[in-house]
């Protein structure tokens, strides 16, 4: 390092290669951390989103990205874990009425205590995950009493935290915006959003479907915007 230069703190980035996941990572390096991206596999049928977390993850300079694999197919439970259809076609009004077959049962909990553990490991005290209550608050997981729930489990949970070493942070900081501010947000930082994959239920070669609650969202803000979506979807 050069003289004078100052050496960045690490955070732990959740980072699935969807939308709202690499402008979480963008802004964990707009507030000056430097991001440890973590990538977990966990059995997903859209595993096309990892291969966006590498494209995101080295265009954006993560410190290191790291890809672990879990499989919660064995208990299945979701739509994005089991052989049950994605819902399809659905409005905002049908998306927000109750929760979705799509929900993995406590998958945030799980992503974040693998981010706690390895934050741990590198000294750090800062985990940033892209979750969002607005456009579609349908996951229990995705709620601000979560994170702080989940927040002062870590400061009980862990050595760093009982000893008194830090304080365990989780950054949320796209919890209360709406789809077209977090696309706007992420223009700013230079994400760029061709790298990214954010369908449920992508075709065979990788095309997002158009047609999932995801894309749908997705696509619909981009519109909002009078932006075209850069990804490639299907049809």
């Amino acid at each position: 390092m050069g003289e004078g230069s100052i050496e960045k703190r690490p955070a732990v980035v959740l980072l699935s290669g969807g939308l709202d996941s690499a402008t979480a990572l963008a802004e964990a390096a707009a507030a000056g951390f430097a991001p440890y991206a973590l990538t977990v596999a966990y059995g997903q049928r859209h595993d096309v989103e990892r291969q966006a977390a590498r494209r995101v993850a080295a265009a954006m300079g993560a410190a290191r990205h790291v890809e672990l694999d879990i499989d919660l197919r064995a208990f299945g439970g979701s739509a994005l874990t089991a052989d049950v259809d994605v819902p399809k076609d659905r409005d905002e009004a049908e998306m927000a009425g109750a929760i979705p077959i799509t929900y993995v049962p406590a998958r945030n909990t799980v992503f974040l205590s693998l981010a706690l553990a390895w934050a741990e490991t590198l000294g750090a005290f800062d985990i940033f995950v892209g979750v969002n209550c607005v456009d579609y608050s349908g996951y229990p997981d995705c709620r601000p009493e979560f994170l702080r729930a989940f927040e002062a489990l870590a400061n009980l949970a862990t050595k760093a935290g009982v000893e008194g070493a830090g304080r365990f942070t989780v950054h949320a900081p796209l919890l209360e915006l709406t789809k077209d501010d977090i696309i706007r947000r992420g223009l700013e930082l230079g994400v760029d959003y061709g790298l990214t994959h954010s369908c449920y239920d992508p075709t065979p070669d990788g095309l997002a479907c158009g047609r999932c609650d995801s894309c749908r969202l997705r696509l619909a803000a981009f519109g909002r915007l009078g932006m075209t979506d850069p990804v490639a979807y299907a049809g």
